[in-house]
Parts: structure tokens; C-alpha cells; sequence
């Protein structure tokens, strides 16, 4: 037919370089792809993955202005991707520090020990228990759940304990006029590793003035940490949740085991990534 593209005029070129790729050369691309993904799954929530797309793009335009013959735009792009690349470990030093930790811990391609079904159930019922009795109390609290990033800088601020979770252990540890009373505790799996610890506070001064230091600093090391952190207010006894870098305040029993389940048992996922592209929508 008149005008039809031959395909067979690919066959014999196509043949010859599929013929030079041998089983390492899969196993390296592969290897290179993986990496690239977790990359890319570590940042997707973060401030660093703009920065990234914007390098993308102006990398295609230097190619096409190089391509136009377009000089004195191309040496523009060029020297701007430059100083982009010197700046980014300066001003995404949060993320690549979070990258990095997750390297060296082991935790770069799985996630953190989930606890079996009736300890996990068991751990959310005491927590939801503590949780709640703090509130209607009007206690003021903070509690930091571990997830894949260490916190192990955060824990030598205060005082370790390793403990097992109960609600009646929770509620002496955030007894009014108390040394503990004031810091954060921090629970890793089942056990309550430290408390009394000191938290970042958050560098955004576009939040609300009902949130108080609690807030804050929950929010602080949500910017910081993959940690999700609860807090209750001692002012209003109102329960919030703080989680890359948002928080998400007045919070029922429903939804607080929203946000605990996935910690402890792994499942609801897709229901947190929901009200993840609901916050970053709003």
C-alpha cells in the first residue's frame, strides 16, 4: 500500500541491539529503576520533589536550546541548573537527611516490624483509651509514633523508659507539674522507648493562633521526621494529629484509630493517602 510504514525495516536493527543486552545489563537497569523509584516514593510528599520536576524541566529546555542552536539562551540555562544543583543539598537538607537516614538504618526498600493482629488491636485500644481520658481531663500531651526514620537524636533529649503501652502507664507518664509532663513521649512498636523529649518547632508562620507550643512542635517534626505525632490540647482537650507537615485537629475515636491502625497493623493505607490529597488539595 502506497504511503504504509514498513515495520520490517526496524526488525533487523532491533534484533541486533537486543542482541547486545545480556542478563547483568537487565539486572543493572533494574537495579538503577528501583532505586529511582524509592527515590522518588521517599520525596513525593515533600518539598524536594518540586524542585526536582522544575530541574527536569529546565534540563529539557537546555537540550532543545541546544538542539535550536539558541546560545545565549542555553549558557542562561545551563549556568541556572548549576546553581540549582549546588543549592539543593542546602535547602532540602531535611529531606536528604531523611534519605540518608533511611539508607543507613537498612530501611530503604521495606518498611519498619508491623505487630500482629490481636497486639496491634490490643496497643490501639490502650492508646485510644489514654488518648481520650487525657482529653476529657483537658491534659495536655504529645505522642510521637516511630515509623521507618529513627529517632534516635530526638530520644536522647529526654528521659528513656521502655515501657509496655497501657492507658494507665500513659496517663502517669503526662501527670500535671511533673518533669514528663512538659515533653513528648516516643513509642516505637508496642513500647514507649523515652519521654520528657524535646521536639523542633515548625518555621511556618502562616498557622493558625489557636495553636499552641504542643502544635507546634508536632508539626515541626512532622516537617522533619516521617513520625506521626498526637496532641492534646491543654486548653481544650481537643485531639489533633500532625503528619508531614500538616495537622489535622478535632479528632474522634473513629479517626484517630484511622490514623494508628496503618502504624501498627499496616492496613488503611489507601484511607490515609486519601486524607493526604485531601490536605495537599485544600
Amino acid at each position: 500500500m502506497p504511503g504504509a510504514f514498513n515495520f520490517s525495516s526496524l526488525s533487523v536493527p532491533l534484533q541486533g541491539m537486543l542482541a547486545t543486552i545480556s542478563l547483568w545489563d537487565i539486572l543493572d537497569i533494574s537495579i538503577v529503576a528501583l532505586i529511582l523509584y524509592k527515590l522518588y516514593e521517599m520525596l513525593q510528599d515533600t518539598r524536594a520533589i518540586t524542585l526536582a520536576k522544575g530541574i527536569l524541566v529546565l534540563l529539557f529546555l537546555m537540550i532543545v536550546t541546544g538542539w535550536l542552536n539558541l546560545h545565549a539562551v542555553n549558557w542562561l540555562l545551563e549556568k541556572t541548573t548549576t546553581l540549582l544543583f549546588v543549592a539543593l543539598p542546602i535547602v532540602f537538607q531535611p529531606e536528604l537527611r531523611r534519605t540518608l537516614e533511611h539508607v543507613g538504618q537498612g530501611r530503604f526498600l521495606g518498611k519498619h516490624a508491623l505487630l500482629d493482629e490481636s497486639e496491634a488491636q490490643y496497643v490501639i485500644n490502650e492508646l485510644d483509651r489514654a488518648v481520650f481520658r487525657l482529653s476529657n481531663d483537658k491534659t495536655g500531651a504529645l505522642l510521637v509514633f516511630e515509623r521507618e526514620m529513627g529517632l534516635g537524636d530526638i530520644i536522647a533529649t529526654g528521659i528513656q523508659i521502655d515501657g509496655l503501652i497501657t492507658a494507665d502507664f500513659l496517663m502517669n507518664v503526662f501527670i500535671p507539674n511533673t518533669p514528663l509532663h512538659d515533653g513528648a513521649a516516643i513509642i516505637r512498636g508496642k513500647r514507649l522507648v523515652a519521654a520528657g523529649c524535646l521536639l523542633p518547632l515548625t518555621e511556618n508562620h502562616n498557622l493558625s493562633t489557636e495553636l499552641g507550643t504542643r502544635h507546634r512542635a508536632a508539626i515541626g517534626l512532622s516537617e522533619q521526621t516521617d513520625a506521626l505525632i498526637v496532641v492534646v490540647s491543654e486548653e481544650t482537650g481537643t485531639v489533633s494529629v500532625a503528619e508531614d507537615g500538616h495537622i489535622d485537629r478535632h479528632l474522634d475515636s473513629t479517626k484517630l484509630r484511622e490514623y494508628l491502625t496503618p502504624i501498627f497493623a499496616g492496613e488503611n493505607d489507601s484511607l490515609r493517602d486519601k486524607v493526604r490529597n485531601w490536605r495537599r488539595g485544600k
